[in-house]
């Protein structure tokens, strides 16, 4: 713990247990380290998913040994595929008591299999091996922060008695150093680069990874080229004159109307960070055939739909900063504008049929949420239908960052990875939440009224799983057969059950009543109840008004 420290480590997540008790001790000596504990392991490793989301630093995260460290197998499996650093610490049974029928003794070698950076088995604490342990430190850091970031398993077997005096710490080697690796593009791959953003008609695809959006502002004024921006990337802020980028917001509605999407094909596609969350989007960047370039921080690639010809490597800021030196500014806006006129014909109308509507909706919500959140707040989106009605319908926003666990695109862990997102940050942070993914995670408010967080958690509640009613299940089964399968009602209460976590919910039945509710500062929760069916027809509702004014417009 001192070297990790020393290092660079703030927090740590850890769940209460017995033999782990050494390092929980060494944790809570240490005013240096933001000390969390969780009763729950999976809300624990959750919660220190949202932290090292946060931060771009893993937290150290702690438990017992047995089924204990189990509960962490899935947010592993989400810090891996998100790249998302952590130092997953596994206490464990010495090598006696493994394979003798010891109670809660389990084989954790290689627990989480392919989903670590690393695996180290730091053996049983000894004095003789004591020199080991700041390499040990080390190596883990390294590992979790390195070229592909992740999670890292360090199992730490320990004898009894688990209780004990400190001894004086090995020494610290004043020349060592945290090995991290950095990887950009070679002279061939930015000669292509620069041969394929000759082009006059593409487009800049914005995703989550980009670390400083203005130089993707700066490189869309320098091509003319639009932005299509994701909620996570950072770019979906609101024009200004600083920026004089064309930023769009309406792109999975906008073409959905087939003139649109035909009008607006790009002759180059230039890719910043993960894709966008639309498959609308998706699907158009597929089916238009132009040359696909794909930036990323990680050599990792997501590319699903094989269309990608050209990976590039590398600090996103750093890259566009070289494009825009070894470029000439365009002076022809015909093609952003044309984006930008459609954009504003778009998000005028869903602004509109937004207002319309008499009753409280889901797009309604998902729009007002991010409305609402303070300058320099967070906002966590949960799979499923929130993360799509915030791409589809949510207007630019600036100060607000957005987060979501997209590495496999789970329901489960949400609330704790906003609580660790909240924790982290210690700024104003807002949850938008369906009612499946609450009861996934209802342990994560378990102290929540102890942890001094600004959480405002926004629960979509249509009692079931509201994304099956826009999949062909919905239409190709029989009610009662899709209803007990993928409908799922589970009839929860959940103010009630909030209740028992001592957070107040507010039920909000219209648009009034929730303008108030996500107003509140502080732990506070507010339910909107809603129906499936309905939910579906006004999403068709907006989707043909948008439609309609564009063929108009």
């Amino acid at each position: 713990m001192d070297e990790w420290i020393r290092i660079g480590v703030r927090h740590a997540v850890l769940s209460p247990g017995s033999r782990s008790t050494p390092m929980a001790l060494a944790l809570s000596a240490r005013t240096e380290i933001s000390l969390h504990v969780f009763h729950d392991e999976r809300s624990a490793s959750f919660a220190a998913l949202g932290i090292g989301q946060h931060d771009g630093v893993p937290a150290v995260l702690l438990c017992t040994s047995g089924t204990a460290a189990v509960q962490f197998h899935a947010a592993v499996v989400e810090a891996d595929h998100a790249h998302v650093s952590m130092l997953v610490c596994t206490a464990d049974r010495p090598p006696e008591l493994q394979g003798v029928g010891a109670p809660q003794t389990i084989n954790q070698t290689n627990l989480y299999g392919s989903s670590t950076r690393l695996f180290i088995d730091a053996g049983v604490a000894d004095d003789r091996h004591s020199s080991k342990w700041r390499a040990i430190a080390r190596d883990s850091f390294s590992a979790a922060m390195d070229i592909n970031p992740g999670p890292v398993q360090i199992n730490l077997p320990f004898r009894e008695p688990l209780i004990g005096e400190a001894q004086t710490l090995p020494a610290v080697d004043p020349g060592s150093i945290v090995k991290q690796g950095r990887l950009s593009p070679s002279a061939s791959e930015r000669k292509a680069l620069n041969k394929m953003l000759l082009s006059n008609r593409g487009v800049i695809v914005a995703g989550a990874g980009i670390d400083q959006p203005r130089f993707v502002f700066e490189l869309a004024r320098t091509l003319q080229w639009p932005i299509i921006a994701d909620q996570r990337s950072g770019c979906r802020v609101s024009a200004s004159v600083e920026q004089e980028a064309v930023i769009v917001s309406t792109a999975d509605v906008m073409l959905r109307d087939f003139d649109t999407a035909m009008q607006l094909k790009p002759e180059v596609i230039l890719r910043i960070g993960d894709p966008p969350v639309s498959k609308v989007v998706n699907a158009w960047l597929k089916d238009c055939g132009a040359p696909y370039c794909a930036i990323s921080t990680t050599p990792s690639l997501i590319d699903p739909d094989n269309r990608v010809q050209l990976h590039m490597v590398g600090t996103p800021s750093q890259i566009c900063m070289e494009v825009v030196r070894g470029s000439t500014k365009r002076t022809d806006p015909s093609w952003p504008n044309e984006w930008k006129r459609r954009e504003n014909i778009a998000r005028s109308t869903i602004d509109k049929e937004l207002a319309a509507a008499t009753e409280i909706t889901e797009p309604f919500v998902a729009n007002r949420v991010l409305t609402a959140l303070p300058v320099d707040s967070n906002l966590v989106l949960s799979s499923s239908m929130p993360i799509r009605d915030v791409e589809w319908f949510a207007a630019p926003r600036d100060g607000v960052k957005v987060f979501a666990n997209r590495g496999v695109n789970g329901i489960d862990g949400v609330v704790s990875t906003a609580v660790g997102i909240a924790l982290a940050s210690r700024k104003p942070t807002a949850l938008l939440i369906g009612d499946v993914a609450m009861m996934h995670d209802i342990n994560g408010l378990i102290n929540i009224t102890e942890r001094a967080v600004d959480l405002r958690i926004v629960i979509i509640d249509n009692n079931g799983g509201g994304i099956f009613s826009f999949l062909p299940q919905s239409s190709s089964l029989d009610r009662d057969r899709f209803e007990k399968l993928f409908g799922t009602p589970h009839n929860t209460d959940f103010v009630s059950l909030l209740a028992g976590h001592r957070v107040e919910c507010v039920v909000a039945e219209t648009k009034t009543q929730f303008d108030a509710a996500i107003e509140r500062t502080g732990l506070a929760a507010v339910l909107v109840r809603t129906r499936r069916d309905d939910n579906v027809v006004e999403h068709a509702r907006i989707n043909a008004a948008v439609a309609s004014a564009l063929t108009d417009g």
